[in-house]
């Protein structure tokens, strides 16, 4: 008995100890991000919508109304300028068409904003005109996008769309974080209307060849895969998508994509590996973030040969504590403008305890102002992830 009550002491001084970490990190973070959140809040109750109806390319194979973009490494080919694009991988083309995705930066910008600053201080005006983008993006006829990425990173000459252009609605992560977090304040329209345009491209996602191709893709695409298709599903509550997620983590993301001592081959493999190891591992801790019940905790989970997440982030976190320390030559571009503060940081020392890893994110960029930066940080307001 004496026993019992020893181990049963014990665990509660364990779960007490976490409980106070975990409070004083949530301080942490409002005392870092509070100033910078209400300015970029103040700047989004200055914005009007702007959806992807605003701009059109006749490049595009679709309508007004469908979102295009095309490959960024994709080039004109100098021995024959008219025709097909040539690729030049980690070499992005300036001169490809970016406006709609842009456009969806700027919309995760404003709607990401609006909601940090509603959980900071609860003032509704920043949920109403969050409704306002919401209205525009999804229910108003005029200007809203279809629920499909049919003409994705296209390919002048060779493709019209393609299933890896599915990763351009990264950009919608905090859209759905954001419409959670300020789900009671909204108006029963544009919560209606905002789960329907998700759960019909959630549909859309699961059912085209392309949502097949980029789900079964083997590197960081099929991790935004899974990590769009889990937040969307949270959003809209199908919990057998969240399911089918989870197991994907756990049988297909974590086992083939991982190596032993933690770090992702195949993005190490590629022309930026720095900034590609970065970009998987954030996409990664995010799905343990979006995922994790008490009952199926991914934070937790490791597979048979010791693979989990939370060594992924002790392999690379010694290289974003000190670049310099990396062992592979520099990224091919960009590689003076990572790290920033990384949500896997932040998102780890919230889960594991770490107040090494939390004062790295401290100490980062919380504001990129750099195009490829953005485009490659889904989770850029940190607030509205964290419980």
């Amino acid at each position: 008995m004496k026993r019992f009550i020893i181990i049963c002491l014990t665990l509660l001084q364990v779960g007490l100890s976490g409980n106070v970490f975990s409070q004083s990190l949530q301080k942490e973070v409002v005392l870092t991000l509070r100033k910078m959140v209400l300015a970029q809040a103040e700047w989004a109750m200055q914005q009007e919508p702007v959806t992807v109806t605003a701009a059109s390319s006749p490049r595009s194979a679709g309508g007004i109304h469908d979102f295009y973009s095309e490959g960024d490494y994709w080039w004109p080919d100098p021995a024959n300028p008219t025709g097909p694009y040539i690729q030049r991988d980690g070499m992005t083309n300036p001169d490809n068409f970016v406006a709609h995705r842009l456009a969806m930066i700027r919309f995760s910008k404003i709607i990401g904003a609006l909601a940090s600053a509603y959980k900071i201080t609860g003032d509704k005006k920043y949920v109403r005109k969050a409704m306002v983008h919401l209205q525009a993006w999804f229910i108003t006829e005029g200007t809203r996008m279809n629920p499909s990425l049919t003409f994705a990173q296209a390919i002048q000459g060779r493709f019209t769309g393609r299933g890896i252009g599915i990763i351009d609605t990264i950009q919608l992560l905090e859209v759905s974080q954001g419409v959670l977090v300020m789900e009671k304040a909204l108006s029963g329209e544009v919560l209606s209307g905002t789960k329907q345009w998700f759960g019909d491209y959630l549909n859309w996602l699961m059912s085209h060849p392309y949502g097949k191709d980029e789900m079964n893709a083997q590197n960081n695409h099929g991790t935004c895969f899974t990590m769009q298709v889990a937040a969307f599903a949270k959003l809209t509550g199908n919990e057998k998508l969240m399911a089918f997620c989870r197991d994907r983590y756990k049988t297909v993301l974590l086992p083939n994509q991982m190596a032993l001592d933690g770090s992702f081959p195949r993005e190490l493999s590629r022309t930026k590996p720095y900034g590609y190891s970065i970009f998987n591992l954030d996409a990664m801790t995010t799905l343990c973030q979006l995922l994790s019940t008490p009952t199926d905790d991914l934070w937790k989970y490791e597979t048979a040969d010791g693979k989990s997440i939370q060594k992924g982030i002790a392999y690379l976190y010694p290289f974003i504590k000190d670049k310099s320390k990396w062992p592979l030559k520099p990224d091919v571009m960009h590689w003076e403008n990572w790290p920033v503060a990384q949500p896997f940081l932040l998102l780890g020392a919230s889960e594991f305890k770490q107040k090494d890893w939390l004062q790295t994110w401290q100490k980062l960029d919380h504001d990129p102002q750099v195009e490829e930066v953005i485009r490659n940080l889904p989770v850029r307001n940190p607030l509205i992830w964290i419980n």
